[in-house]
């Protein structure tokens, strides 16, 4: 599903996209945690890799890929894997329990969100 209008909201560090009426934020972070690049969903079934400290990351750069998905660019160098329609999508629509599995596994993996606290701890 083709999104009717895409916002960088900068103030409130979100993307923001319009289905019709239906109206969705995705935070910076959420968007960076779940990109869809080899680097965080690993090249198989259970070779994901848990992304922590991206509490802060900002998107720099929102590019179109053809007319099927967008590439993100987020100051900590993250600039792989494309954004598809249908995943960005599924990433609107089911927010949060994904945020909700995310937060989970940070917790199971004693992760922080907070790249200072990670700096600390390995002090």
């Amino acid at each position: 599903m083709i999104p009717s209008a895409i916002k960088v909201r900068k103030g409130s560090r979100c993307l923001e996209l319009s289905y019709g009426a239906e109206i969705f934020q995705l935070p910076y972070e959420y968007l960076r945690v779940y990109s869809p690049s080899a680097e965080v969903r690993g090249h198989g079934v259970g070779n994901e890799v848990l992304q922590f400290g991206k509490k802060d990351v900002n998107l720099v750069k929102v590019e179109p890929a053809g007319n099927y998905a967008l590439k993100l660019t987020f100051d900590d160098g993250h600039d792989s894997g494309l954004y598809d329609w249908n995943f960005l999508h599924h990433l609107c629509t089911h927010q949060t329990e994904l945020w909700q599995d995310y937060l989970d596994k940070l917790a199971q993996a004693g992760k922080s969100r907070d790249a200072t606290l990670i700096n600390f701890k390995s002090l």
